[in-house]
């Protein structure tokens, strides 16, 4: 019997051997070390830290985390610097966009003939899944850790142009993340990068912002124009459930409550208040308040939204006029 429990115990280690090794043959290639650059009052650049990106298209352009080539104290352009890859080649390259909130940016080398990494969806995701992680942790180059999907759902906050903000279902990993690894692919088993890797050092735990239809938006506004266009409405607002009275019109489940309209805000001049319940906006029901982020990273600054309220027990229709929020963040 111990005989046949150690035959199978193999077995499945060679399987779990065999994915990690085709998923790292397969993703090393399109996984870049980061080494960034600061140019000095005399001319002469000088390193200023490290990362890893991911190659989104055989053209040259890359993938990152923001914090990763965020500017350097005391203000400034965002670093540029050199990728190099697993087969030695190394190019220069520049911060095309980058977007705090999201924790993203989006890189450019003016070289092609880049092996690109193919997408995948978070959104498929399962709890106890394999996944890989490829990077550069303390800058050596294509380094391989496996764990499984350890959480789903978590969140990390951003902060940007003094605006804070959740980015929602960023993924838990077991696998090993340290300094370095940040920008880099975690891959499900076959090879598909669901998620940039975000190092969180010191405590054991990695975190990943995921790849799916949102940050796949983000992350083409980037490569187009540089920058995210959001929509910005005014509230602070908690998940709470709904009333029992509301939830046969709209389902039990929860709803956003608002906690505080920003004086001068859309949500003041459409006649939004503290301790309204927000369910729905543009038709979409709103249970939590990344349901209501996810409408906001449309092209929806500037048009009229219905949004549904309940207020003392009643229904009430109002329409909300988002402004851009990078117009009003600090």
């Amino acid at each position: 019997m111990s005989v046949g429990v150690t035959e199978r115990d193999s077995a499945a280690l060679d399987a779990y051997s065999a994915t990690v090794v085709d998923v790292a043959e397969r993703l090393s290639p399109t996984v870049a070390n980061l080494k960034l650059l600061a140019r000095r009052r005399d001319g002469r650049d000088v390193p200023s830290g490290a990362g890893s990106a991911i190659v989104l298209t055989p053209d040259g352009f890359l993938l990152t985390s923001a914090h990763v080539v965020a500017p350097r104290r005391g203000g400034g352009p965002a670093p540029g610097g050199v990728a190099s890859f697993t087969d030695g080649e190394e190019l220069r390259f520049e911060v095309v966009g980058r977007d705090p909130l999201s924790d993203l940016a989006v890189l450019r080398t003016h070289d092609g003939g880049l092996s690109a990494a193919q997408l995948g969806d978070a959104a498929e995701l399962r709890v106890g899944q394999l996944v890989v992680a490829i990077g550069n942790p303390h800058g050596f180059a294509g380094s391989v850790t496996a764990g499984v999907v350890s959480a789903l759902g978590r969140s990390l906050p951003a902060r940007g142009r003094g605006v804070a903000r959740l980015i929602d279902d960023v993924i838990q990993t077991d696998a090993a993340l340290n300094p370095g690894n940040s920008g880099g692919a975690l891959a499900n088993s076959a090879a598909h990068v669901v998620g940039v890797n975000t190092a969180v050092a010191g405590i054991g735990l990695g975190l990943a912002v995921p790849i799916n239809t949102a940050t796949r938006g983000i992350i083409g506004a980037l490569m187009t124009d540089g920058h995210v266009r959001r929509g910005y409405f005014g509230i602070a607002g908690n998940v709470r459930p709904l009333p029992l009275a509301a939830r046969e019109r709209w389902e039990p489940g929860e709803c956003v409550e608002i906690i505080e309209v920003v004086p001068g805000s859309p949500a003041e001049r459409a006649g939004l208040r503290p301790h309204d319940l927000l369910v729905e906006v543009q038709g979409r029901r709103i249970a939590t308040v990344s349901d209501l982020q996810t409408i906001l990273q449309r092209d929806v600054v500037g048009t009229n939204l219905d949004a549904v309220v309940l207020r003392d027990g009643a229904e009430r229709r109002m329409h909300v006029v988002p402004a851009d929020l990078e117009s009003n963040a600090s």
